[in-house]
């Protein structure tokens, strides 16, 4: 709007010829002057001036809206863009319908918590037919860690939607919709992202998952050497793919130890450090996402999955539309099931810290297991 032409406003056609006789055409070039300067550049009178300064305020301003306004306008968009469903009804809810279209969403947690489950189930659900609930479309699967499994997916499906995969045939229809990729390394991975977002058209794909990011840079650089710069290029053009297709894009990511440099950035830090340090065992939280924050500052959804005093627990611990929240879950044959559909409140640590009792196979830098 600040490069609005002046002549384009609507300001009498005798003032208006006064600020083209002396070169200001736009907006912009009018607002960037006082009214003392612009007296003085087109030798006019302060009542003319000052009532041509909020005429052409008024026109290229944007309005006031107020908050209610806002939030209309939002729920709008939030249902023109829409949702995945996960049929978890807590987390469906929380998330206003589920995996948001358009955006990062993250799975982090552990290894053996359940990430894969997830990311099969939503496969399977963005490859229903529409009457089922689905968005009957293709997903494309980059199984970075070879932990893809056709078999637990025919299986997830028959325990969730035995009327469609006991049906002859429906179980090849619906598994042959997801497309599997097994990049060798993050070169290759590199190479073929242009490819992909030449798919996600042609193919009608309505899914991308990506598991796991982390998998993809672990052993590719030596310990110490951050990870948040190699992947600079691949977090904007994953976020421009989510936002080109307008489909949800679901990225897994592992968890690794905290160093003391990054829990001990002040000194008051360093006695809580060791304190941690030594109920690591008992509290499990000493976990951190990998990756680095400017990857985490790119994701708009983070779901961590975790396991305390025995239970695993689904957290909304970073979502635009939903407070932090945690879920009870088991891994059941029909997939990821929420044991209650009322979320737990999340204050505090709590938010972002990642437990993982019973749970010993972390990734650290270098790729290694951490006992």
């Amino acid at each position: 709007m600040a490069n609005k032409l002046i002549r384009e406003i609507g300001l009498p056609k005798s003032i208006a010829n006064i600020f083209a006789a002396r070169n200001i055409v736009t907006a912009k070039d009018a607002l960037s002057l006082t009214e003392f300067e612009l007296m003085e550049l087109l030798d006019v009178g302060w009542a003319e001036v000052t009532s041509a300064v909020a005429h052409i305020s008024a026109i290229v301003c944007p309005p006031y809206q107020s908050a209610l306004s806002l939030m209309e306008q939002r729920v709008q968009n939030e249902h023109l863009a829409g949702h995945l469903p996960t049929r978890l009804k807590g987390l469906d809810e929380a998330l206003c319908g589920g995996i948001p279209f358009g955006v990062l969403t993250e799975l982090v947690g552990p290894a053996g918590i359940g990430k894969t489950q997830f990311c099969l189930k939503l496969s399977l659900l963005a490859s229903l037919p529409s009457s089922y609930g689905g968005l009957d479309g293709h997903v494309i699967y980059i199984d970075v860690e070879s932990k893809f499994s056709s078999r637990r997916l025919i299986e997830i499906g028959a325990k969730s939607f035995p009327e469609i995969f006991l049906t002859k045939g429906m179980a090849q229809k619906m598994s042959g919709r997801i497309l599997v990729w097994r990049p060798a390394s993050l070169s290759e991975f590199t190479e073929r992202l242009q490819q992909i977002k030449v798919s996600l058209h042609r193919n009608e794909v309505k899914l991308l998952v990506i598991d796991s990011m982390a998998a993809l840079v672990s052993g590719e650089y030596e310990q110490g050497i951050p990870r948040q710069h190699p992947l600079g290029w691949h977090v904007s053009f994953i976020k421009s793919l989510a936002e080109f297709s307008r489909i949800p894009i679901v990225v897994t990511n592992q968890v690794r130890s905290q160093s003391r440099d990054e829990a001990c950035q002040f000194s008051f830090q360093v006695q809580r450090w060791k304190e941690t340090k030594e109920d690591q065992a008992r509290y499990g939280s000493h976990l951190v996402a990998a990756l680095g924050v400017h990857w985490a500052h790119a994701v708009t959804i983070r779901l961590v999955l975790e396991a305390k005093s025995g239970q695993r627990f689904l957290k909304v611990s970073k979502s635009p539309i939903s407070p932090p929240l945690a879920f009870p879950f088991d891994i059941t044959a029909s997939g990821m099931s929420l044991l209650s559909d009322d979320g737990i409140d999340l204050t505090g640590p709590d938010i972002n810290a990642i437990r993982s009792q019973g749970h010993s196979d972390i990734i650290n830098f270098t790729g290694e297991s951490l006992q």
